[in-house]
C-alpha cells in the first residue's frame, strides 16, 4: 500500500488537468525537480494509482470536478504572507482568489478532482487560518 502525501495529490491534480504537462512544469508548481516528479509519477504508476492517461474534450458539465468556495479567516495578521504563498503553491487548483473586506480575509474559488484533494488543501490552510466552506451542488449559468 502506497501512502500519498500532499505533493503526490498536487502532482495527480496537475496530471488530471493536463496529462501532457512536463515533469519540469509540475516540479515548478510543487517545488520539486523534474526528476523528482518523474520518480513520484513512476511510483504512482507502479502502485496502480495512476492507471491511464487520457484527454477530455470540452465537456462543460464534467461532474468529476468538485467546485468549492472557501472564505478564509486569518488567525493572525502576520500570517498573510504564509497564506499567499500557499495560494501560489496551489494555483493549479485555485480558479479565483480575492482579498476581501467584510466577513473574512480571502475568498477562494477552488476546483478539485476529489474530496481528498480538497481536504489536503484545507489541512494546509488550518495552521494559518480558519475557513468556511461551501460546495457547489449545481452550476446554473
Amino acid at each position: 500500500m502506497v501512502l500519498l502525501d500532499s505533493i503526490d495529490y498536487q502532482i495527480i491534480a496537475c496530471l488530471q488537468q493536463n496529462s501532457r504537462m512536463q515533469w519540469k512544469e509540475i516540479g515548478k508548481l510543487v517545488h520539486l525537480t523534474g526528476q523528482a516528479v518523474a520518480e513520484r509519477v513512476r511510483r504512482l504508476e507502479e502502485a496502480g494509482i495512476i492507471q491511464t492517461y487520457t484527454m477530455t474534450v470540452n465537456l462543460p458539465n464534467n461532474e468529476t470536478n468538485l467546485t468549492a468556495f472557501i472564505t478564509v479567516l486569518m488567525k493572525t495578521p502576520s500570517s498573510h504572507s504564509s497564506i499567499q504563498a500557499l495560494l501560489t503553491r496551489h494555483q493549479h487548483l485555485i480558479q479565483e482568489a480575492h482579498r476581501i473586506s467584510g466577513d473574512g480575509c480571502y475568498w477562494l474559488k477552488v476546483s478539485t478532482p476529489s474530496l481528498e484533494v480538497l481536504n489536503t488543501l484545507l489541512q494546509e490552510i488550518v495552521p494559518f487560518a480558519n475557513y468556511r466552506l461551501n460546495l457547489s451542488v449545481a452550476r446554473l449559468v
